[in-house]
């Protein structure tokens, strides 16, 4: 049975939501939006700790995770249709604790963690205590994990980590990052790699530099030098040389979450389009009646409703079949498309707007520099439409013989042999 209509009772939780971030969570936006991912000063948590308990009592909080894992167990589907409203705001996947990349780190932790890593990690992840950081790329491999040289060589009851990660986003500010070394280098990487959960107060734990992104006021993307890192045994994440599985159960959940938060983005430079376009007079009319407008707001309209609806159906698939494996093609289309959806909505949004449109008094100069960030977060767009293209192939055979399958006289010979009885008795009438 087809449905797509929201349950009455979390369309009253989504209505709340959204006058909720607009009326509570924006202004933190405007006056302190490069701060939401650094610890709060106690004036700033003190507003906060206000505002997440009310989330709270509205069973709202981390929703990426079911409730056997901590969390609401919504399902992806009702959390794709919060992050909509989420990804309007910088600061209110923080307040309603589904930030990236605590996400992730906290799905991967609740999954593969022991009893003891999730009381020393999860449990302050999810209570909103503390950040974390995700430290896998490093400078020489880009999008290809099977390069990276990072090593962690046992030792007695320790494991010491050796080597550089680069992007660990939120490193400056996490209380622990989840590390991905390799562990065995005479295997094939998919086997011979691990990860393990570092504080970063370790010793040898060295942030070299912060790097910025997308108009980023303060870098916050860490180049990381593991030098002679020691920690014990029991810090190895999902057992040794699981790190793969790992990070395909993380990856599947933070592409999606991404492109959740993305329909958030487009909807909003949507809705600044047709309300500029409303109230803007040009040459004798209101820019609504221009018809190169109104192709801008046709052609966002259409695009966003396609891309929320394969997001939603995407988030529908993991819900129903719990594998990200599985529903692995339309995870990495929709990180495909992605970024093609956002670049085309907000470059039309800010053409409406004119030279108000690219300046700092309006958030569209922003989002336009969240486009490339969002081709390459997650692995590069080129990337996923490989795994795209490998993954619909499989559904397909070659062609036996010499012609296409679709071949016209082929199929009408065919066709002839099947109804030969009727082309001899219709011979007479053609």
């Amino acid at each position: 049975m087809w449905d797509f209509e929201t349950e009455p009772d979390f369309q009253e939780q989504l209505d709340w939501v959204e006058g909720f971030v607009r009326d509570e969570i924006e202004p933190l936006d405007l006056l302190f939006g490069d701060r939401a991912y650094q610890s709060p000063s106690p004036a700033l948590q003190k507003t906060l700790d206000p505002l997440k308990q009310q989330v709270r009592d509205r069973k709202l909080w981390a929703c990426h995770l079911g409730p056997e894992l901590g969390g609401q167990g919504y399902g992806q589907v009702k959390l794709a249709l919060l992050n909509e409203v989420l990804g309007r705001s910088t600061w209110a996947p923080v307040v309603f604790g589904c930030q990236a990349p605590d996400t992730g780190n906290a799905e991967i932790i609740a999954h593969y963690g022991t009893d003891d890593q999730k009381r020393a990690y999860l449990e302050p992840l999810l209570n909103g205590e503390v950040f974390s950081s995700y430290s896998m790329t490093e400078p020489h491999a880009g999008a290809d994990p099977t390069l990276f040289r990072t090593r962690a060589t046992s030792d007695g009851d320790e494991w010491v980590i050796d080597g550089w990660k680069f992007f660990s986003s939120n490193a400056r500010n996490a209380a622990f990052l989840i590390v991905m070394a390799v562990t065995n280098p005479d295997v094939h990487p998919y086997q011979g790699m691990s990860m393990f959960l570092v504080p970063t107060d370790t010793p040898g734990v060295k942030i070299e530099r912060n790097i910025s992104v997308g108009g980023e006021r303060e870098g916050m993307h860490a180049l990381i030098h593991y030098d002679h890192v020691r920690v014990p045994a029991d810090h190895l994440l999902g057992g040794e040389g699981q790190a793969f599985v790992i990070a395909q159960t993380r990856l599947g959940g933070g592409r999606i979450h991404h492109a959740m938060r993305t329909v958030g983005m487009c909807q909003r430079a949507l809705d600044m389009l047709c309300e500029r376009a409303l109230s803007r007079e040009t040459k004798g009319s209101l820019l609504a009646e221009k018809q190169f407008v109104q192709g801008y707001v046709a052609d966002s309209y259409a695009q966003l409703t396609q891309f929320r609806l394969f997001v939603l159906y995407t988030a529908w698939q993991i819900d129903r079949y719990h594998d990200y494996k599985r529903v692995r093609k339309d995870i990495a289309a929709v990180k495909a498309v992605m970024p093609e959806v956002l670049h085309d909505i907000v470059q039309r949004a800010v053409q409406v707007h004119g030279a108000l449109g690219v300046s700092d008094e309006l958030p569209l100069a922003r989002m336009w520099m969240a486009v490339p960030a969002m081709s390459l977060v997650d692995g590069p767009t080129e990337v996923h439409k490989v795994t795209v293209a490998r993954q619909v192939l499989k559904g397909y055979r070659p062609a036996e013989g010499l012609w296409p399958s679709e071949h016209v006289p082929t199929k009408v010979e065919e066709a002839r042999t099947k109804l030969a009885e009727l082309v001899e008795s219709e011979v007479g009438n053609w």
